[in-house]
């Protein structure tokens, strides 16, 4: 049955609302759309890249294969409340390693009802979470170098601009005016939280105290919740300016950029709008193996370009730093 849910707020909750930028909530979304197969209308370009690495990597068919059904409940314990404002990936990865057993007992118990029963690897994981979880988090590390590290910069940056955005939003407005705009399902009335079309009631009671809103890249249209007291209810929702995320950036300056890192550097930096191999790069830009190789390093060890390993290759993606540079040269 859906209902309309209404969850109140002290003042104490209301000083408890934070943002978060979270990477472990875009796992599950984002795996989902990996999986689907479908010609996603935003994320075609990172799907179309990404699918055949995962495939490649089998990790289509393994612990998350089984954990993250294509619709519908997540368990809870993959999203741990996040401990600050951008917690890194290891850090959520420690939490849930850390997460109690009955937390992560109660959770499956949940996923099965849902889902008419459990796969093998889940009835592992039920009968003894404290050895399977490290299994569970090896995945997850092996998914996040192979489907978001290489990007996570492109990402951060819409979800951080969007933050920023609703910061002043309540700086200007205040919080009802936040609330009002967060999502068309939800609203601000006398006190309280209202969320439409929800299958399930959302109370303090069964929520915990204040509110953690995390943006998203891969949520989609619709809300997703986490309510797992004592930690404050979390909020999923879409993030403004996902639309542009994988436009192709205007023309750099490359006569700017180039005085600055040199002809070549500038270069590969410029062809790294998508995570690339040396060899990839070698052959798109002329320059020897060697040499991409080279400049690669110089480029890394300045901290504006990462390396991330997807099966027996090497990607590299420009980091935020790059991002940077890269944004200030096409001005």
């Amino acid at each position: 049955m859906v209902t309309l849910a209404e969850l109140s707020f002290s003042a104490s909750d209301l000083a408890q609302v934070r943002f978060a930028v979270s990477p472990m909530w875009e796992v599950a979304p984002g795996f989902r759309l990996l999986r689907s197969h479908a010609a996603h209308p935003v994320h075609r370009p990172w799907a179309d890249q990404v699918r055949p690495r995962l495939v490649a990597a089998g990790l289509d068919r393994g612990w998350l294969a089984e954990l993250i059904p294509p619709t519908g409940y997540v368990p809870d314990f993959l999203n741990p409340a996040p401990a600050g404002p951008a917690p890194a990936p290891e850090a959520e990865w420690r939490a849930i390693r850390a997460a109690p057993a009955e937390r992560v007992r109660q959770d499956l118990d949940h996923l099965a009802r849902h889902q008419g029963g459990l796969g093998p690897r889940l009835r592992m994981l039920r009968a003894d979470p404290q050895t399977r979880l490290a299994k569970v988090t090896d995945e997850l590390e092996a998914f996040w170098e192979v489907a978001l590290a290489p990007y996570w910069a492109r990402i951060r940056a819409v979800l951080e601009a969007d933050v920023l955005y609703r910061a002043r939003m309540v700086a200007e407005h205040g919080a009802g005016r936040l609330f009002d705009d967060l999502h068309t399902s939800v609203s601000w009335d006398a006190g309280g939280l209202r969320m439409a079309r929800r299958k399930q009631p959302l109370t303090r009671e069964t929520a915990g105290t204040g509110l953690l809103l995390i943006p998203s890249a891969f949520t989609g249209p619709a809300l997703r919740t986490r309510t797992t007291p004592p930690d404050p209810p979390q909020l999923a929702y879409q993030a403004r300016g996902v639309g542009a995320l994988w436009e192709t950036r205007r023309a750099t300056r490359g006569d700017a950029l180039a005085a600055v890192v040199g002809r070549s550097r500038a270069l590969l930096l410029t062809e790294l709008e998508t995570p690339a191999s040396t060899t990839h790069l070698a052959h798109r830009t002329g320059l020897s193996p060697s040499g991409v190789s080279q400049y690669l390093t110089a480029l890394r060890n300045a901290g504006l370009v990462s390396a991330h390993r997807a099966g027996r290759s090497v990607l590299y993606a420009r980091t935020t730093a790059g991002e940077t540079l890269l944004n200030a040269a096409s001005t």
